[in-house]
């Protein structure tokens, strides 16, 4: 399989995109779905959500104090 950087994948062989997608290859073609979980629920007026490319997850926090973490009801993925 050739992947959209132009890199070659071996026939059942699976990784990760420095774009956080999880992707494998099969003789059908490559297939690819992201690797986290965005949050939907939360109290948008008083908390952001931030993703790190590094851990490939979000965080949500409050806007004001990026130290305190926001509750969340519901993640999609």
């Amino acid at each position: 399989c050739l992947d959209e950087e132009g890199k070659i994948h071996e026939f059942d062989s699976r990784w990760r995109t420095d774009n956080c997608n999880d992707c494998s290859c099969s003789r059908s073609g490559i297939s690819c779905c992201t690797s986290y979980m965005t949050p939907v629920d939360y109290d948008e007026e008083k908390c952001e959500s931030i993703f790190n490319k590094e851990t490939c997850s979000y965080k949500v926090v409050e806007k004001d104090d990026h130290s305190k973490e926001c509750p969340v009801h519901s993640w999609v993925g």
